[in-house]
């Protein structure tokens, strides 16, 4: 039980830094000379769907682990 909530916890700050390292430096403003506003608010609608996907990854994956664990 102690391996599964620590690694749910490295994976979890493993997709914060992969988010981090590729959503933050990336500017929309090059390309379609958008405000600056509009440019931090493309960041954050991607950085939420980027999260939703990871916490859905995740949940599926700790409710195989329980699955796998209660028939065995």
């Amino acid at each position: 039980m102690f391996a599964f909530v620590f690694a749910m916890w490295v994976l979890i700050l493993l997709g914060g830094g992969v988010l981090v390292l590729f959503i933050g430096p990336t500017s929309f403003e090059v390309v379609y000379d958008i405000e600056p506003i509009l440019n931090s608010g493309l960041k954050v609608l991607i950085a939420l769907i980027l999260i939703f996907i990871w916490i859905f990854a995740l949940t599926k994956i700790k409710n195989w682990i329980f699955k796998r664990q209660i028939k065995s």
